[in-house]
């Protein structure tokens, strides 16, 4: 049974019930809340009580604020999104979270990101996830739960059967759980996306990236998988794109801040000459020079007519490689996404993209680049556009669409497949 729509007044009494000070943030949000019209409506509606990115600072939402909240948001099924990122969450609130979740049947959309949550906190949460069957989008990122923390997401995975979107980046994961979280996957048929970027490994030998491929395989379901900063060589390209031969369903592969060469790279080449399955292609931060730069633009101007989107961000590009990708788009209709800042442009690379950006072939807001001219000479300005533009943080005011706290999303909505 639903409460009117009046969160503020119950969270006030809630309060003064347990001798809890108000917290002012809190209490603006509900406020705010109760004043909308989407509190009746079947899409209901977001409690964003973030604690970054305000104009004036805010009181951060502590544990004991926490436990107030979850008796005031228990059986408000209008709820459907709640955001505690950036707060002061510890373990004690990630039991009094996990006790919502297993008492909640309506909360679709979680995010804990950046507060101070442990691995018994991590434990608490995902023991909670084997019974929900709400939550759709959990974000725990930046919470160090480490190797065991990872351990137990990894456990929920092979028992939960609605979860869609987990977002584990910079979690201080370990081998061991990201071995267990691509063993898991390989029978999990409902998530569709995972973050697992920055693990902490201290081996060469790319144990991890080989069950990733290995999953891959045999997985059908995931659609977006972000491997970032995995410290992952030509070796692991060549096993990911060995699997991903066989896969038809991963759109979305994010590679960024590895080691990949150029030798790494012709494999991705001869892998996009094939696969007609991915959309986006997240290479920034690689050296992949412009021998690599030419293995994509063969591939992405002669055979690939899948991929929308392509970031060679910091890829150690010159101009050849350049003006050679610039030349991939002219001749693919469907190549609508590239970002190229952080590389060296020369004369002819600025003025290919220029005329590209100018004749509205590549739309401003789908690169990261602007033109203008000094002396009669083209020349690039950077934009702050990216394939994950507002991934740690989103805009209060409303200059983007939702979707651009990911954009790749707006590209291919991950629920869309």
């Amino acid at each position: 049974m639903s409460v009117p729509p009046d969160l503020h007044p119950h969270y006030v009494r809630a309060c003064q019930n347990v001798g809890q000070p108000e917290n002012p943030f809190v209490a603006h949000v509900l406020q705010e809340a109760d004043k909308t019209d989407e509190i009746r409506s079947t899409k209901g509606i977001t409690l964003k009580i973030a604690g970054n990115n305000h104009p004036v600072p805010v009181q951060r939402v502590t544990d004991d604020d926490l436990g107030v909240l979850a008796s005031v948001l228990c059986h408000a099924v209008f709820v459907k999104d709640l955001d505690l990122s950036y707060n002061l969450l510890t373990d004690a609130g990630a039991k009094t979270m996990a006790t919502f979740l297993q008492e909640n049947s309506s909360l679709q959309y979680l995010n804990l990101m950046f507060n101070d949550i442990g691995t018994s906190g991590a434990e608490l949460i995902a023991g909670a996830l084997y019974r929900n069957r709400s939550l759709v989008y959990l974000r725990m990122t930046g919470n160090k739960i480490g190797n065991q923390g990872g351990m137990f997401f990894a456990s929920m995975l092979q028992m939960n059967p609605t979860l869609e979107k987990l977002d584990l980046g910079d979690c201080d994961l370990g081998l061991q759980c990201l071995i267990a979280i691509a063993t898991a996957l390989s029978q999990n048929k409902s998530l569709k996306a995972i973050n697992l970027n920055r693990p902490l490994l201290f081996s060469q030998q790319e144990e991890t990236t080989v069950h990733i491929a290995r999953m891959l395989k045999n997985n059908s379901s995931l659609v977006e998988l972000h491997l970032s900063k995995h410290e992952m060589k030509n070796f692991g390209v060549e096993r990911l794109c060995e699997a991903l031969y066989q896969n038809s369903s991963l759109r979305y592969l994010d590679l960024s801040c590895n080691n990949i060469t150029c030798d790494g790279v012709k494999f991705l080449g001869e892998l996009l000459k094939h696969n007609q399955a991915l959309v986006i292609l997240d290479l920034r931060a690689n050296r992949i020079e412009d021998d690599g730069a030419l293995y994509l633009s063969e591939a992405l101007s002669l055979h690939n007519r899948t991929l929308q989107a392509l970031s060679v961000v910091s890829c150690n590009i010159s101009g050849k490689g350049l003006t050679a990708l610039s030349h991939a788009i002219k001749s693919n209709v469907i190549l609508s996404y590239m970002y190229i800042w952080g590389n060296k442009f020369d004369e002819g690379a600025c003025r290919s993209f220029s005329e590209l950006i100018q004749t509205g072939r590549l739309k401003a807001d789908c690169t990261d680049v602007a033109p203008y001219k000094v002396d009669g000479c083209a020349q690039l300005a950077e934009l702050s556009h990216g394939l994950q533009r507002h991934y740690y943080w989103a805009p209060r005011h409303k200059v983007v669409a939702d979707s651009a706290a990911n954009a790749s999303l707006a590209i291919a909505a991950v629920l869309d497949y």
